[in-house]
């Protein structure tokens, strides 16, 4: 039998790793959801950040099922966080921004 953790468990997981290291200035997630539903996502994605306080910039490229729905949960979250319909390229771009914008003493 598997026991697989809650989604948020597991990405609060992994925001914890990348922010450890003190050289990550922006973070950015870019699922496929071809199978996985993205509001699922983007709920698990909204309670991480919640419960890691997360302060560095992130940058959401989702698509797959239900994508409009996951990029208004994560614009109605009031985050921190860019959400993007962008090509693979641009949302990479727009990481990189925020990343030469983060200013660890403001946020």
């Amino acid at each position: 039998m598997w026991v697989v953790a809650p989604r948020s468990i597991r990405l609060s997981a992994a925001f914890k790793i990348i922010t450890s290291d003190p050289n990550v200035k922006a973070i950015l997630v870019n699922i496929f959801g071809g199978i996985m539903r993205c509001d699922i996502i983007a709920n698990g994605i909204v309670a991480a950040v919640k419960e890691t306080q997360l302060r560095l910039p992130l940058v959401v490229r989702l698509e797959g099922n239900n994508v409009q729905v996951a990029r208004q949960i994560i614009h109605d979250s009031n985050l921190n966080a860019i959400s993007c319909d962008l090509r693979m390229a641009e949302a990479a771009e727009k990481v990189v921004q925020a990343a030469a914008s983060y200013n660890p003493e403001i946020s």
